[in-house]
């Protein structure tokens, strides 16, 4: 297995991760007194579905079928799996607390994967969605400022 595939699994298991958070969080949060920080949620949700596609895309444009099950440690260790607990009550402020540490693992999935040897073209998409990953991850901890 190269290590563009081996990183593109564990990317779209923390992308798809990500994208479950995110919905999970806007559900709890749309019918609450800020509507507007479930649809900035669920805007991210969308995000991290794309990024899943994209990076299940050039695996495939390369032969990679990288949208089959994870890793076992990415089973293991889900940064968002804190969302459940959070999700639990109706506090805006525990949620987008959940969010950023799920967002937090996120980045660091991605710093892991930027010192594996990844071709040219999947570093260069790597390192575009850690840097959007990074902006989603200071927009939440805004949110988190406000509530």
């Amino acid at each position: 297995m190269s290590a563009d595939e081996k990183v593109a699994k564990e990317l779209v298991e923390t992308l798809k991760d990500g994208r479950t958070g995110f919905a999970s969080a806007a559900e709890k949060l749309r019918d609450s007194d800020r509507p507007e920080v479930a649809a900035t949620l669920e805007r991210l949700s969308e995000q991290r579905a794309a990024f899943a596609r994209d990076i299940v895309a050039m695996g495939h444009e390369y032969g990679d079928d990288v949208d089959k099950s994870g890793t076992v440690t990415a089973a293991l260790h889900r940064g968002w799996l804190s969302l459940k607990d959070a999700l639990t009550g109706d506090d805006a402020s525990g949620v987008l607390g959940a969010a950023v540490t799920g967002e937090d693992h996120a980045v660091s999935e991605y710093d892991k994967a930027l010192e594996d040897d990844l071709s040219e073209g999947f570093r260069s998409v790597v390192q575009q969605q850690r840097a959007a990953i990074v902006a989603a991850r200071d927009e939440v901890k805004a949110l988190q400022l406000t509530s």
